[in-house]
C-alpha cells in the first residue's frame, strides 16, 4: 500500500503559490474594473458583457497557469532571496506576455480597437484578444523553458528571439488576413471583428494559440546555445519555422478528414457557423500540443 507523502516544503511552495495568486488575482481585479470604467460585477453579472468575461477569464487563466508553470518548474526555494528567485522571474514573465499583446494589439491589428469593442459587447473581439493573450503566454512560457536568463546578456538573447517570434505571429496573421481578403472580395479581416462574427474569432483564436503551441514545440525540440546569439536566434528562427509549417499541413489534413466537401471559408465568413470554427479551433489546437509531445525533449 502507497500514501500520499508531502514534505513540509512541498506545503511551502503551495501556499507561497497560492498567496502570489492571490494578490496577482487582486490586482487583475481593480485593473480591469478600472479599465472597465465600472463595478466588474455590475458589467459582469447585471449587464450580461459576456464580452468582458471571456476576456477577464482569459486573463485569470494567464496569470493563475504562469504562476503554477513557474512554480512547477521552480528547483529549490529559499526564502532569503525570493525577490531574484521567484518575484523577478515572474515580473519578466509577465511583462513580457503583456509586451507580446500589445505588439499583437497596437502592430498586426493596430486597425481593430480590441478594448473599445469588449466594452461593447463584442465576442469576436473577447475571442480574438483572448487568443492573443494565451497564445503569447504560452509562446513566453515556453522561451522561459528553453533559455532561461541568468544575466544580462541571456536576457538580452531571449528578448531578440521573443522579437523573432513576434514577427513569425505577425507574418501569420497577415497570410490569414491576405487570405480573408481574396475569399472575401476584398474586405478587411480587422474590419469584420467589429461586426461581430463569433465564428471568425473562435477561428482566429485557434489559429493563434495553434501557433503558439507548435512554436512552444519548435523551442522543445531546439537546443541551446547559452551566450551565443546569432546561433540562438537562428535555431529558435528554423525551429519554429518548420512547427508553424507542420502545424498548417498537418490541420490541413486533418480538417479534410473531420469536415469533408465543407467550405469552410463560406460557413464561417459568411454564415457565421460558430460549429465549424470551434471543430477548426479543436484541429489546431490538438496539433499544437501533438507537436509538442511528438517533439518535446
Amino acid at each position: 500500500m502507497s500514501y500520499l507523502s508531502l514534505e513540509n516544503s512541498n506545503f511551502f511552495v503551495i501556499g507561497s503559490s497560492m498567496v502570489l495568486i492571490c494578490l496577482a488575482l487582486t490586482s487583475l481585479r481593480l485593473i480591469v474594473q478600472m479599465h472597465a470604467k465600472k463595478l466588474l460585477q455590475k458589467e459582469l453579472a447585471q449587464r450580461d458583457n459576456f464580452a468582458l468575461g471571456i476576456n477577464y477569464a482569459a486573463k485569470v487563466a494567464v496569470l493563475c497557469g504562469s504562476i503554477s508553470y513557474f512554480f512547477g518548474h521552480l528547483a529549490t526555494f529559499d526564502i532569503n532571496t525570493i525577490h531574484v528567485q521567484v518575484l523577478l522571474p515572474i515580473g519578466l514573465i509577465w511583462t513580457y506576455i503583456y509586451m507580446g499583446q500589445y505588439i499583437h494589439r497596437k502592430w498586426i491589428l493596430y486597425q481593430f480597437n480590441e478594448t473599445q469593442a469588449i466594452l461593447k459587447q463584442n465576442v469576436c473581439a473577447a475571442l480574438v484578444d483572448s487568443g492573443m493573450l494565451v497564445g503569447n503566454c504560452i509562446l513566453v512560457l515556453g522561451l522561459y523553458h528553453w533559455f532561461t536568463p541568468t544575466d544580462l546578456n541571456s536576457l538580452f538573447i531571449a528578448s531578440v528571439c521573443f522579437v523573432i517570434l513576434q514577427f513569425l505571429f505577425a507574418i501569420d496573421s497577415k497570410l490569414r488576413e491576405s487570405r480573408f481578403a481574396k475569399s472575401n472580395q476584398g474586405a478587411s479581416l480587422q474590419d469584420n471583428f467589429n461586426l461581430a462574427n463569433t465564428s471568425i474569432g473562435i477561428r482566429y483564436a485557434g489559429k493563434t494559440i495553434g501557433l503558439a503551441l507548435a512554436i512552444y514545440a519548435g523551442l522543445h525540440s531546439a537546443p541551446n546555445y547559452e551566450g551565443q546569439i546569432v546561433d540562438s536566434v537562428l535555431t529558435v528562427l528554423i525551429h519554429s519555422t518548420f512547427m508553424w509549417l507542420l502545424l498548417y499541413l498537418c490541420s490541413r489534413l486533418l480538417i479534410k478528414i473531420v469536415l469533408p466537401k465543407v467550405n469552410i471559408g463560406l460557413e464561417v465568413d459568411h454564415q457565421d457557423n460558430i460549429g465549424i470554427a470551434c471543430l477548426e479551433f479543436a484541429v489546431f489546437c490538438t496539433m499544437g500540443y501533438l507537436l509538442i509531445n511528438m517533439f518535446s525533449i
